[in-house]
């Protein structure tokens, strides 16, 4: 049986979305961050050296990745089901969506995330101020103009498309959920983006992302 060492409010909740749209079997185990440091707790480090979720263990195989995961899975236990034919164009989408999401996508969002943090975290009180201007000129100067661009051109992909590989939902939407979900947590979907905002819509009234919140638990996206 496939086990996943779930992390809350974590980018494995795509992967126990995944399992339940394809009716695979899984148990979870369970991991908390640390409610300081928000940090994955070192437990995780005896499933996987660098210590992340997510992780799967299937048998002798254990995987890390989120795009890693929803490859072996959707190999293995797929059936070819989320996911467009070989040689489609909407495959070349997929490929292409599937490893957007964390190349590119999260960059932004996550520098956004440490810039915004960093005024706060403990220093002397005479080097606030220059940490507090320091932070304020790179969200200013590259991570807000970095995540307009990315947002505009998330909304305009789905503009052609009502999902990202194509007509058709895919594993490659289950990939995408995560940035567009921080995306939202960071005030970059809603009504300026329509179709990111009704994309959120359309995942949400899916039975088996449903039914991944109420076996996952909580589930808020740091912007």
């Amino acid at each position: 049986m496939i086990t996943v060492h779930h992390l809350n409010n974590s980018r494995s909740q795509r992967v126990l979305w995944l399992l339940e749209e394809l009716d695979v079997e899984y148990r979870i185990v369970r991991y908390q961050r640390d409610p300081q440091t928000l940090l994955a707790p070192a437990e995780l480090r005896a499933v996987h050296p660098l210590g992340k979720s997510p992780v799967i263990s299937d048998g002798d195989v254990t995987i890390a990745e989120s795009g890693a995961i929803i490859e072996y899975l959707i190999g293995r236990y797929g059936g070819g089901r989320l996911v467009p034919l070989p040689d489609s164009a909407e495959r070349l989408r997929y490929t292409y969506w599937l490893h957007y999401a964390e190349g590119s996508a999260m960059s932004p969002l996550l520098l956004s995330l440490i810039f915004r943090r960093m005024p706060k975290a403990p220093m002397p009180f005479f080097a606030r101020p220059i940490v507090r201007n320091l932070a304020a000129k790179v969200q200013a100067s590259y991570v807000e103009p970095q995540l307009k661009l990315h947002f505009d051109y998330m909304e305009s992909e789905l503009n052609r498309h009502e999902w990202f590989a194509g007509d058709q939902f895919s594993a490659a939407d289950i990939q995408m959920s995560f940035p567009v979900e921080a995306g939202q947590a960071r005030s970059m979907v809603g009504a300026a983006r329509p179709k990111l905002a009704a994309f959120l819509g359309r995942i949400h009234a899916r039975p088996a992302y449903q039914r991944a919140l109420e076996q996952g638990g909580t589930f808020a996206v740091q912007g």
